[in-house]
């Protein structure tokens, strides 16, 4: 998915996600509670909601986005003093081998066209016994993949290169050396699977 498509619906993401709050607020509490002390990176920050939220819980959050008019918008409002926000691309991380605590990439994995790639970069970059948490939006059903909600994104652009169950989710994640020590399904008008994972 083009850099032009999020730089495009960056002013209005953080309203968008309202209708979410529920899957928000889950992702806030269960995210604060596992990089307490921590070094972070996030991955696909967008406006920046997440490293906002948690940043009083962790030692550092280095917030990244591959588009720049969604950093833009993450650096607006009040940042607090130990988050950083930086243009990142997830499948080619300008970061040294094994230097963060925790590696949060929260739905995204399902619009990115090689997720194996975004994986393994953050294999490189976590420390040994790190932890990934990737939340990611997934659908109900084999049988029917796409609800109303994923439709209307996709007419504004926004596709899901992979649409995942929780089963097809989890099957994946596991397949690239990953296991999943936590996870829950929030439901919502897309619902997400929470996951925290260690390499195998």
């Amino acid at each position: 998915m083009s850099k032009t498509i999020w730089d495009r619906f960056a002013p209005i993401y953080s309203l968008a996600m309202k209708s979410q709050k529920n899957i928000y607020d889950y992702m806030y509490s269960h995210i604060a509670d596992a990089v307490m002390g921590k070094k972070v990176l996030e991955l696909a920050t967008g406006p920046g909601l997440i490293a906002k939220n948690v940043a009083w819980s962790a030692e550092r959050i280095v917030a990244t986005d591959f588009s720049p008019e969604m950093i833009e918008q993450a650096k607006k409002g009040k940042v607090p003093s130990n988050v950083v926000f930086e243009i990142a691309d997830a499948s080619d991380l300008h970061y040294e081998d094994k230097f963060f605590d925790v590696v949060i990439i929260a739905n995204a994995l399902h619009v990115v066209p090689n997720p194996e790639k975004v994986l393994s970069e953050i294999n490189r970059v976590l420390v040994d016994g790190g932890l990934l948490i990737c939340p990611t939006f997934i659908h109900r059903s084999a049988a029917k993949k796409e609800n109303l909600w994923a439709k209307i994104l996709r007419l504004v652009g926004i596709h899901f290169a992979h649409q995942w169950t929780a089963g097809e989710f989890k099957t994946f994640i596991e397949s690239n050396g990953w296991k999943i020590t936590a996870s829950q399904v929030v439901p919502g008008r897309i619902d997400l699977m929470y996951a925290e994972c260690v390499r195998k």
